[in-house]
């Protein structure tokens, strides 16, 4: 059996879902190999198998985690709508992907600085291809009158990927709907927060 057949890739897939939650919960520095074998019910050489070491496992984690989210957006802007509309569903759908891959995507928001610099370096090629998934849809938006001339691309979208992945710190799906936060999110984007225009 090769580590490229259905059961190889049943096994590297619960490798890297368990490993995701162990680096949630413990942080880079408390998870070890032999943490991951244990909870995975296997022994550390048929871990070394599938993984050369914990590094190459969280850089697949982290990986994982915004090419998930930045499917689901990507999916969402090929759609033919209204700006506000797109920008609505943007956010939905990275808010959607955010909590439906929690474990993969919570790595990146809660251990990314606490990782060696080699795993944060293989990260940014797909890291940098989200943002300017990103970069490239506010460029439309400001290209086609529809955002303010002053209105800096990089730090809207620093601003507005920051607040969306922070989310995971304090939403609650059982207690909330993350379609109605989101439409929140986009009004006050789209209209601001002032009662009065030049507030």
């Amino acid at each position: 059996m090769t580590q490229d057949t259905p059961a190889a890739d049943t096994t590297r897939d619960r490798v890297l879902s368990t490993s995701a939650s162990l680096f949630c919960r413990y942080g880079y520095a408390g998870v070890s190999m032999r943490k991951i074998a244990q909870c995975c019910d296997m022994k550390a050489g048929s871990l070394y198998y599938h993984f050369a070491s914990k590094d190459q496992i969280l850089v697949e984690v982290l990986n994982l985690g915004i090419e998930k989210v930045h499917a689901a957006v990507a999916a969402v802007l090929r759609v033919d709508a209204s700006p506000a509309d797109r920008l609505r569903g943007a956010i939905a759908a990275h808010l959607h992907a955010l909590l439906e891959y929690s474990s993969f995507t919570s790595a990146n928001v809660r251990i990314f600085r606490q990782v060696p610099v080699p795993v944060r370096d293989s990260t940014l090629e797909v890291r940098r291809g989200y943002e300017a998934l990103w970069d490239g849809f506010l460029g439309e938006l400001k290209a086609g009158g529809h955002l303010r001339d002053d209105v800096d691309i990089r730090s809207f979208r620093l601003m507005l990927i920051g607040a969306l992945n922070a989310t995971l710190e304090w939403f609650d799906p059982e207690l909330g709907d993350v379609s109605e936060l989101a439409d929140r999110y986009a009004d006050m984007l789209a209209n601001g927060i002032f009662a009065e225009r030049g507030t």
